[in-house]
């Protein structure tokens, strides 16, 4: 293949990569938008995702659509109710504290890791493609199930978009990210607001691993790359900006799969960081945080 086809495959896998990036870092962004939280532990709730695909999709042997449409379902269920059961364990008895939540959460991030090493195993498993078609391009064959995947976080970023801004829902969060004592006073239950969003964090990250691991396979480390490119895509976007997120979560998928295709994914990786620098130094909000007052 010529410079052409390649940058062409580099921008389909670029693409996969943002998709997957931007539910994970839109999970993390919306958690410490509304609650003001650092979810060092947001990494594990991924890595928890995939391990809970990977043992619903054991269930179904030889039905590997039946399966993956299983783990779809129960994988964000089952770490959206861990993740209210440790909010309202953990993090609301510390009362929210940034301090605090940090260390608690890095706490958190161990038992998870731990628990998946003991009860998982060490060993990286993987989880069969729902189907395996190939779409034929004018240059090569390419997956149709990682088409799959950018189409499905397509639909699931719009459905959190939709929730958050046409519904009730998003709108007691919004009231609640904007002042939380205000929002207290008129009766909105702050405290059961911040677990919901903290469960609704994590089962975007569990969503986003449910559909990368039959690409991948589901490891108990498997958290730390999605949690670091997660903290790079919202600093880079903006703390608490969910528009930022996603547009800094494209800019990183692209880069890295253009730079990783071209020269190698370390340098993919360098260049992410130095990114975050820049952007420290010369717009410590972000490209569309709002600046502190």
């Amino acid at each position: 293949m010529g410079f052409g086809p390649h940058l062409v495959l580099a921008l389909l896998e670029g693409l996969v990569t943002a998709a997957t990036l931007s539910l994970t870092a839109l999970g993390l962004s919306l958690v410490f938008g509304v609650m003001r939280v650092v979810n060092v532990a947001h990494g594990e709730f991924f890595m928890l995702g995939a391990v809970i695909a990977w043992a619903v999709a054991a269930g179904f042997p030889g039905e590997p659509a039946l399966g993956f449409a299983a783990a779809l379902v129960a994988a964000p269920l089952a770490v959206g109710a861990l993740a209210y059961a440790s909010d309202r364990l953990v993090l609301k008895r510390l009362g929210y504290d940034p301090e605090a939540t940090i260390v608690a959460t890095i706490g958190m991030l161990y038992i998870l890791q731990q628990a998946a090493l003991t009860f998982y195993g060490a060993d990286a498993r993987p989880v069969p493609a729902p189907f395996s078609v190939r779409i034929q391009l004018p240059w090569f064959g390419y997956s149709g199930y990682k088409l799959f995947v950018i189409a499905a976080s397509i639909v699931l970023l719009a459905a959190t978009w939709l929730v958050l801004s046409r519904t009730r829902i998003g709108l007691i969060m919004r009231a609640t990210q904007y002042d939380a004592e205000t929002a207290q006073a008129f009766g909105i239950p702050v405290e059961k607001v911040y677990a919901g969003v903290f469960a609704l964090g994590a089962m975007l990250a569990a969503l986003a691993a449910v559909l990368v691991v039959p690409i991948s396979q589901a490891h108990y480390l498997m958290g730390r790359d999605p949690l670091l490119l997660s903290f790079i895509v919202v600093i880079i976007g903006g703390l608490g900006s969910l528009r930022g997120t996603l547009v800094a979560a494209l800019l990183i998928g692209l880069s890295d799969g253009v730079v990783s295709m071209f020269f190698s994914p370390t340098l993919a990786k360098i260049i992410a960081t130095l990114a975050v620098a820049l952007v420290l130094v010369f717009r410590p909000q972000g490209l569309f945080g709002k600046p502190a007052r």
